[in-house]
């Protein structure tokens, strides 16, 4: 079977822009672009010590976060990690996980997600206004929808424990 390809560049411009409620999204490649390959990318843009989500699992993604400036931290489980530019972050499906940025300048991540498909959520999300501002039963009905298991609850906890704010949109 062959497969039409074609060039696609996607400058440090382009990409359709979004804000999920405390760190942005840029959404780069789209699964249905890759050709049944079963990955997308984003980019996260992420203001000083801002806290990405609260802790989350998904049920059939698993996420590669790259750093492209800054440094960025995770909660993997129980296990605290810290990434600087170039290191590369895997987060496997169905393991509680967080991340933020972990410094006092803006980071930026790029996000790898296979299978593609989770890219549509942060559509979704935008589209709530951001997941402060969504209404808490359709952000119930999206988490299901998506295989995403979410504990709001421990975002004060997180907050406190890595001195970290709500982002704001850069």
């Amino acid at each position: 079977m062959e497969t039409k390809s074609s060039v696609k560049v996607v400058g440090p411009q382009d990409g359709t822009l979004g804000f999920l409620g405390s760190i942005g999204v840029r959404w780069m490649i789209d699964g249905d672009e890759t050709a049944g390959r079963g990955f997308s990318l984003v980019e996260h843009p992420m203001s000083p010590r801002a806290l990405a989500a609260p802790l989350h699992r998904h049920t059939r993604e698993d996420e590669y976060s790259y750093v492209l400036e800054g440094r960025m931290g995770a909660l993997l489980g129980d296990e605290v990690a810290f990434a600087e530019q170039g290191d590369l972050v895997f987060k496997p499906r169905d393991q509680w996980h967080t991340f933020w940025n972990a410094g006092d300048e803006p980071c930026r991540i790029l996000e790898i997600i296979a299978p593609a498909g989770f890219e549509d959520f942060f559509r979704e999300l935008d589209g709530l206004g951001g997941a402060l501002n969504a209404d808490p039963q359709d952000l119930a009905e999206l988490n299901d929808r998506y295989g995403l298991e979410m504990q709001p609850e421990s975002v004060p906890g997180l907050l406190e424990r890595f001195e970290l704010v709500i982002g704001e949109r850069l």
